[in-house]
C-alpha cells in the first residue's frame, strides 16, 4: 500500500488567457488555418475580453494540442 504523501501530484495548471499570436505559436498554425478551424468549431472557443478583443483559455488550448498530437500516434 502506498503512502498518500508519496503519490506524485501534477504541478498546478496555470490558467491564463492566450492572445492570437500565442495560440499561433503553441499550435504552429498560421492565421488563415486557425480562422478556418474556428469557423468549423474545431478550435476551443474564444473568451471575449472587450469590444474588439478575444483570447483563449490556455488550458483548453493545451489540451486541444495534446489531443491532436495523440491522434497522430
Amino acid at each position: 500500500m502506498s503512502n498518500p504523501e508519496q503519490i506524485q501530484e501534477h504541478p498546478p495548471v496555470e490558467h491564463r488567457i492566450l492572445r492570437f499570436d500565442e495560440v499561433q505559436a503553441k499550435t504552429g498554425f498560421k492565421r488563415a488555418h486557425l480562422y478556418n478551424l474556428m469557423q468549423k468549431g474545431e478550435l476551443p472557443r474564444t473568451v471575449r475580453l472587450g469590444v474588439r478583443a478575444v483570447g483563449w483559455n490556455s488550458v483548453e488550448v493545451e489540451q486541444w494540442v495534446l489531443e491532436r498530437l495523440a491522434r497522430q500516434v
